[in-house]
């Protein structure tokens, strides 16, 4: 199997508000909008291509088994970005929620989170240099 796309479907009551949270701190653009459905794109990185992310309303007329609404338990989305320090700075004036605040990782990461409206944890990284013999301890021997 090729597979061509693949992007988390998120049923939430809050399209419009998840709509402008991605596309006003993330830069996502609208590539299809119906009054239940959001798919967002976002552009890539030196060549890389974009991430996509779709949401449903839970009242959507193509009733598939499922999905109940997401109530913000059991997901973290990540966003891996160039400058996680920017990204910090960005989403703080804009009143993003910070819940976890930017911190250096010892496995390799500079990192914080954020939630989005429909309640989607966002972890946005910045992959750096692990601390010199932290990963040596989870390798198998």
């Amino acid at each position: 199997m090729k597979v061509r796309d693949l992007y988390p479907l998120i049923t939430t009551t809050k399209l419009a508000a998840v709509k402008d949270f991605y596309v006003d701190h993330f830069g996502f653009a609208v590539a299809f909008n119906a009054s239940w459905f959001l798919y967002l794109v976002g552009e890539g990185d030196q060549g890389a291509r974009g991430a996509a992310l779709a949401f449903m309303s839970p009242d959507h007329p193509s009733n598939p088994l499922g999905p109940e609404t997401f109530d913000g338990r059991g997901m973290i989305l990540t966003i891996e970005v160039a400058d996680v320090s920017a990204a910090h700075d960005r989403l703080s004036m804009s009143g993003a929620p910070i819940i976890y605040p930017l911190t250096q990782e010892p496995w390799g990461q500079h990192r914080f989170m954020t939630r989005d409206p429909a309640g989607v944890l966002i972890d946005i990284v910045e992959q750096i240099e692990p601390d010199a013999g932290f990963w040596s301890q989870y390798m198998p021997k």
